[in-house]
């Protein structure tokens, strides 16, 4: 038996064979069994899954924060590094880029990045924090981001300073030396030459790639534990000096207002700090065993322990640190807690291997009075655990 072919019917099969595959294609988007269908192929850039939206908030066009509550080990993604700028990310031509160094040296002598990668690579890990990383004015429903999103760690490769100043012979009479970055700030820094011959690096790689734009490509000044301002970015100039050069960043601003009405400078070395980066704002907690973690720092060197109290500091106990734990670095810290239900304040201590004990508020306005700007402070912080199971940043006195 023969059927005839019409041309509506042709029509009403193709559309209901496309109808057919969007449905087939739609039940295989919506089943959870991949292996039921291939992938997508690789892509020129990695991305991100979808369901893990990382990203930075940022502050107007001069700061930008990392997300510490959603990151899982110590090492800073270089995309959810913080950026601080005082005038914006120069385009800089690693074709035509240059760095001087000079002063009280025997043969001035100009670099090119080229030049810079024949000498011997040298790589840490090590944090980079911003000197005004303190959320002074953050409410109960700031996120650890908004206290401490200031700092970030990545591996920094490039090559020691001191291969560069044995290179142009520095003299034993130079203390001093003047780090100039080629931004329209012109930002220029006054750094003690022992920093030099110690651990400074002249930087061009972070976690295994090119520095990005915003943080100094092609080439940044990096001072492991040392306040963010001084390791300038965008690299252009170094001076040798026996003396330090009073520029705008460490005579205006950068400088600590004391209790006594005097004020310090060069605080150039980070003390030991911590944050409780969960619970934290917003989650909402059950009752029962809670894992509390967070991340410690210091700059004098490694972290030896973190304390949490979660009375309010009546009582601390040891938290574990997560190895590796390096000189100079954050150190991921857990703690198992049982929450009974109650209203629980839960504050972290960090001490590092000098005997530094991170301070309280209270200390910290003792030696700096109210005039405090917010650079160098680092209080003990913490996160406020309702009944309800809702967790709030712990409300505080204006400073």
């Amino acid at each position: 038996m023969t059927h005839k072919v019409t041309r509506r019917g042709l029509l009403t099969g193709a559309v209901s064979a496309a109808v057919l595959g969007a449905s087939a294609k739609s039940a295989h988007a919506q089943s959870s069994d991949t292996t039921k269908y291939p992938g997508g192929p690789p892509t020129e850039l990695g991305l991100r899954s979808p369901h893990e939206p990382l990203r930075r908030p940022t502050t107007g066009r001069v700061v930008s924060r990392t997300p510490h509550q959603d990151l899982l080990g110590t090492i800073t993604p270089s995309d959810l590094h913080y950026e601080r700028h005082h005038a914006g990310i120069p385009e800089v031509d690693p074709a035509t880029y240059r760095l001087l160094v000079h002063g009280m040296v025997e043969r001035p002598l100009m670099f090119t990045l080229d030049d810079l990668k024949r000498f011997q690579a040298v790589s840490r890990i090590a944090f980079l924090e911003c000197s005004g990383n303190y959320g002074r004015n953050a409410g109960p429903d700031s996120k650890p981001e908004q206290i401490c999103g200031l700092t970030s760690q990545s591996e920094w490769t490039g090559v020691a300073l001191s291969t560069l100043l044995r290179e142009v012979g520095a003299s034993p009479d130079a203390t001093w030396f003047l780090a100039e970055g080629q931004d329209a700030a012109v930002m220029t820094r006054s750094v003690p030459i022992e920093k030099a011959w110690d651990d400074a690096m002249v930087a061009y790689g972070q976690n295994g790639e090119p520095i990005r734009p915003g943080q100094g490509y092609p080439v940044r000044l990096f001072l492991p534990g040392w306040e963010g301002n001084a390791n300038v970015k965008w690299l252009r100039r170094i001076e040798l000096s026996d003396q330090p050069f009073m520029t705008r960043e460490e005579t205006s601003k950068y400088t600590d207002p004391l209790a006594d009405g005097t004020a310090r400078q060069f605080s150039l070395t980070f003390d030991a700090r911590s944050i409780v980066t969960r619970p934290a704002y917003p989650e909402i907690i059950q009752p029962g065993w809670v894992e509390i973690r967070g991340i410690a720092w210091s700059g004098r060197g490694a972290i030896a322990r973190v304390e949490i109290s979660t009375d309010g500091g009546q009582h601390w106990t040891n938290a574990r640190l997560q190895e590796p734990v390096l000189s100079k670095a954050h150190a991921r810290f857990r703690h198992l807690w049982h929450w009974d239900g109650a209203e629980a304040d839960i504050l972290s201590r960090a001490v590092d291997e000098t005997g530094y004990v991170q301070p309280t508020r209270e200390a910290l306005r003792a030696v700096h009075g109210r005039r405090a700007r917010g650079y160098h402070l680092n209080p003990v912080t913490g996160w406020t655990v309702r009944p309800d199971g809702h967790v709030f940043y712990k409300e505080e006195a204006p400073w």
